[in-house]
């Protein structure tokens, strides 16, 4: 089965709504949930590959492996975290290669200094030039090789500007020809407000933060302010994190003999989800079918 595009994912639901997958685990998990398409971020998938926070200590290398490995996992049509594209404009092209290769359907280049990157978009300490963002999109636009290969361009000039200067920048890219625009870091309803009335008709992504001291919109609202795509950047990972911490400090409990650790009462439940997520049957049934115990061609007759 093909994978569907990014434009595709977008008509079939308004607005988009897309968890940020870490792994090849839970982007399975996300298709079994029923959302239509999903997105990678660096900020999580270093997290969880790599242990590493998202200030600009990988390059292209490390996200294609990661990337490689999810994309495998499902034929969801996603978005992908592509930074700065990691060097200058043959490094973008590069990166846009890759990344089509591996089954990308929309990638997100960004304005932020790389040597100054701050994992939260609101507290950028600085961001490049518009001229040399605007020639990494021109790049982007260019180069792909998939007409449906979504590009995004996404300003953090908001933490380091102000939303005047933001905008400005998002109105630009827009001019360039890009596909969507994502203004980051945005602190206010009344700066999603801003910035669905002033982009009015253009492809808007939003991104909705748990405990940042940011605004925390529905989806419904997002979509009537004009925003058509919605990803949660940290809404699965800080739920694994916090249910693998609880376990083990469960299970540290019960080693030294403080306290007893419960069995799980949904265990088989838990089990099941597990082994469908794995797709345990599928290997099961090419185990039967041509493993050492299975009939031959003979016996089958």
């Amino acid at each position: 089965m093909s994978r569907p595009t990014i434009r595709q994912a977008l008509a079939a639901e308004q607005p988009l709504v897309t968890p940020l997958a870490h792994d090849a685990l839970s982007v399975r998990l996300i298709a079994a949930a029923g959302f239509r398409a999903f997105t990678v971020g660096g900020s999580a998938l270093l997290a969880a590959r790599y242990g590493f926070p998202d200030i600009a200590l990988i390059g292209l290398k490390d996200m294609t492996e990661g990337l490689r490995d999810i994309a495998a996992a499902s034929d969801l049509p996603f978005i992908a975290d592509a930074d700065d594209g990691y060097g200058d404009v043959k490094a973008v092209a590069r990166t846009v290669w890759e990344y089509e290769t591996i089954g990308v359907g929309g990638m997100l280049f960004e304005d932020q200094q790389r040597d100054r990157k701050q994992q939260r978009a609101d507290k950028a300490g600085a961001v490049v030039d518009e001229a040399v963002i605007e020639a990494k999109l021109r790049t982007a636009l260019s180069v792909r090789r998939n007409p449906e290969t979504f590009i995004i361009g996404r300003t953090d000039a908001y933490g380091a500007l102000g939303i005047d200067a933001a905008l400005r920048r998002a109105d630009r890219f827009l001019k360039l020809g890009v596909d969507g625009v994502f203004i980051a870091g945005l602190k206010t309803p009344e700066d999603y407000e801003r910035v669905g009335r002033e982009l009015k008709g253009s492809v808007l992504l939003a991104a909705m933060f748990e405990g940042a001291g940011t605004p925390w919109l529905t989806p419904q609202e997002l979509g009537r302010l004009g925003f058509r795509q919605i990803s949660y950047p940290v809404s699965v990972m800080f739920r694994a994190v916090n249910a693998i911490q609880s376990g083990l400090a469960e299970l540290r409990a019960h080693a030294l003999g403080i306290r007893p650790m419960t069995p799980l009462t949904n265990a088989v439940e838990v089990r099941t989800i597990l082994d469908n997520a794995v797709e345990l049957k599928k290997w099961r049934d090419v185990e039967a079918t041509f493993g050492d115990n299975a009939p031959s061609s003979a016996e089958k007759k």
